[in-house]
């Protein structure tokens, strides 16, 4: 072969390359923040059906169809609103099954109130009638809920207990004190459903013949009022001329904090009891559960500084109490010990989820609180509990074991002696299980990997894939994509932290790139994991910066220690880590120390703003997003669990706020805030700028009207991610 003829071979793969990429489309921001271009496919909330070997779904917001586990095919429709003449119902929200599955609980019409809670109107399908009613036509209601022998449904409505008696159709009240902002029943107020992911305060007995519920007193819980503009998208009218006001109580760090009760109701006699929580009252009851044999009611206690909990026994009849287990940590207890406190189908053991050894693991205990035995070891930390297969003795649960970067699903037998990944991909495992545990529906993903459903034998045989968004792949095929890269370095002090980092795709090492430092660093948090995610980093690393990020110490998974590291201290710890990270970026070849940025949102616009303070000219730009700037203005139950009252701590308040040090900024600082978060209050960046300002510190802020945390609606979104990559185009380059 002649030198021509080489040449020209070449020439040709250079050009067929070259057109190859000029086809490839280019990222747009449009592309993640409007359209959703590479939403991966999932599938609706599947809910295991009594036979243990069909499931349910939601399909289009209009059928609830059955489907086997061992075949994947659609069996049959269970309801459908097409073929419901006049239906009252348009489109369904959620759905629950009566335990004996001959009703379907209906939701539809939801109105969101907090990050959790909402309103709906909630009808009942009767599959056997074929008849579909109300739960109530009096007003929109609040949990709603099948009692267990489907007799009943419970819900709330203004802050009131109801129940509804379904072949009768009356509708009983169960308590009359309810009233906005002083008395709430059956529901949690606003700082518990925030912190302890807790929206139904109320359980049914085994039997059917009582409700218990916690009742929250927050009539001395301090208000907090934001100012409410006429505005857009929505529009409020009502505010044309002068503001309205949301409020709502809110108690901050240190202060009044909800009384809190419990209390059965016995349907039959209709009287109410109160339970004996205590003398003291300034408590937590995050949970409340039923023993199984329903002689007993569960009280889950924890005390303000939430390193103590109780489990008590409540007697229905007389409200006496009795304490069956205690746990104490010397900082405080994890909210996965009430999250996975779970009695077991044996009606014999609860399982709880514990750091005693200085690792997440599991525990067995006997109904009546007897210490059975720890069900995992080592060093490693437990992440999920499934449940337990009472004829197979099998255990299963999610772990962190191979790495702190990866999720497995696990079993393990009563007796210890056999363990076994059920698991088969490295990257974020997790699984649903069918109700007798016959088959898993395990949910994966990893950097390389787009979500993957596969439907599992517990034998660990893999019976049928779900989904395999093989379209998103083929989409992703038609665009330059970055690609990502995990990494980990040392402190000065020998801590290894793991990162990722986005190269653009024409990447070429002896090319220097402005650096973005992304973060979030919150407790237990964590961001650097083997999964697969696209967001807006893409298209920043595709417009000629590396992205990059680190989990600090107080992230997860990597035992207690490290976890709890930043106890009583809030951001110390973290921001040294993330100067640290910014040092070693500085430091790569490829990099332009002379044009480094860090951005983040929420716990994250809180780090943006101290690691500015301290890192002084390492960041020349810095965008904080809803900043907590100092944990006096934060919410109690959060704050408290991880700095105690501002009285017990105010040098860990005050010594890393970024309102008390302002002066190290020297970047430029964009701060955004939505002016109705009710969660982190604008009030933080009101008192940070003002700061500013007295500091002489230069910097710009940007307010999103009638906006919340999560700063959306109309085209918000859009505006707030176009002004944070200008802002790193005006400052970078």
């Amino acid at each position: 072969m002649g030198k021509h003829t080489l040449f020209t071979i070449v020439g040709i793969l250079l050009l067929i390359n070259s057109a190859l990429s000029q086809e490839q489309k280019k990222l747009r921001l449009e592309d993640f923040i409007v359209e959703n271009t590479f939403k991966s496919e999932s599938i609706d909330e599947i809910k295991s059906m009594n036979d243990d070997d069909y499931f349910t779904t939601l399909e289009n917001n209009r059928s609830i169809v059955k489907y086997s586990y061992r075949t994947g095919e659609a069996i049959d429709t269970l309801f459908n609103l097409s073929d419901i003449n006049e239906c009252p119902v348009q489109s369904i929200t959620a759905y629950s099954f009566s335990n004996d599955e001959e009703r379907i609980l209906i939701e539809t019409k939801k109105e969101k109130i907090y990050r959790h809670s909402y309103t709906a109107e909630n009808y009942v399908w009767d599959q056997y009638t074929e008849t579909l009613y109300p739960v109530s036509e009096y007003g929109p209601q609040q949990v709603a809920s099948f009692s267990p022998n489907g007799e009943r449904v419970a819900f709330v409505r203004d802050n009131n207990i109801f129940i509804k008696t379904i072949r009768f159709g009356t509708e009983q009240q169960v308590t009359f004190d309810g009233k906005k902002n002083e008395i709430i029943n059956g529901i949690p107020d606003w700082v518990y459903e925030e912190e302890f992911a807790y929206t139904q305060a109320y359980a049914w007995s085994p039997d059917s013949k009582m409700l218990a519920f916690v009742k929250f007193d927050e009539s001395e819980v301090p208000e907090f009022s934001i100012p409410m503009y006429k505005g857009l998208s929505p529009e409020m009218e009502e505010n044309s001329l002068y503001p309205g006001t949301m409020t709502f109580k809110y108690p901050k760090a240190g202060e009044k904090n909800s009384d809190v009760s419990v209390h059965v109701y016995n349907i039959k006699t209709r009287a109410t009891i109160k339970m004996d929580t205590g003398e003291d009252t300034d408590i937590y009851i995050p949970k409340i559960v039923w023993e199984p044999t329903g002689n007993d009611l569960g009280i889950l206690k924890l005390n303000r500084r939430q390193n103590e909990f109780v489990l008590l026994y409540a007697n229905p009849y007389t409200g006496l109490t009795r304490t069956v287990i205690t746990e104490k940590n010397k900082r405080f207890i994890d909210e996965n010990f009430l999250k996975f406190f779970t009695y077991l189908d044996d009606n014999e053991h609860f399982v709880i989820m514990s750091e005693r050894d200085g690792w997440s693991h599991l525990y067995l205990y006997k109904n009546n609180g007897f210490f059975s035995k720890q069900l995992t070891s080592g060093n490693f930390d437990v992440t999920g509990f499934y449940g337990f297969d009472t004829k197979k003795e099998l255990f299963y649960y999610q772990a962190a074991r191979k790495s702190p970067m990866q999720r497995e699903v696990y079993s393990v037998s009563l007796d210890g002696k056999k363990e076994e990944c059920l698991s088969e991909n490295a990257g974020v495992n997790r699984a649903v299980f069918s109700s007798g545990f016959k088959y898993l529906v395990n949910f994966f993903s990893s950097t390389d990997t787009p979500p993957a459903i596969t439907i599992n034998s517990t034998r660990n045989k893999k019976v049928r894939v779900l989904e395999d968004n093989t379209e998103l792949k083929v989409k992703m095929d038609e665009y330059i994509l970055p690609q990502k890269e995990f990494f980990t370095f040392n402190t000065s002090d020998g801590t290894p932290l793991n990162g990722y980092m986005l190269k653009p795709s024409f990447f070429d090492e002896t090319t220097q790139y402005p650096v973005v430092i992304y973060q979030y660093s919150g407790p237990k948090s964590q961001e650097v994991m083997n999964r697969w995610e696209m967001d807006w980093h893409w298209f920043l690393a595709e417009q000629g910066y590396v992205v990059a990020c680190v989990d600090p110490r107080g992230t997860d998974a990597r035992g207690e220690d490290f976890r709890k590291c930043t106890y009583m201290q809030l951001g110390k710890q973290e921001s040294d880590d993330m100067v640290e990270a910014a040092r070693h970026l500085c430091g790569l070849p490829f990099t332009d120390e002379r044009n480094m940025a860090i951005w983040g949102w929420s716990y994250g616009g809180f780090m943006t703003a101290l690691c500015m303070e301290k890192g002084g000219d390492l960041f020349k730009a810095g965008v904080s997003v809803a900043p907590v700037t100092n944990w006096r203005f934060y919410d109690s139950v959060y704050t408290e669990r991880y700095m105690r009252k501002p009285s017990e701590n105010p040098d860990g308040y005050d010594d890393n706020s970024p309102i008390s040090n302002p002066e190290g900024i020297t970047g430029n600082l964009l701060i955004i805030h939505g002016t109705a978060d009710d969660n982190v209050h604008a009030q933080n960046t009101y008192e940070f700028a003002e700061a500013l300002v007295q500091a002489g510190i230069p910097f710009d802020m940007h307010l999103y009207t009638n906006r919340n945390h999560s700063i959306y609606g109309g085209n918000t979104r859009m505006h707030l991610y176009r002004k944070i990559f200008n802002y790193f185009e005006s400052h970078l380059k």
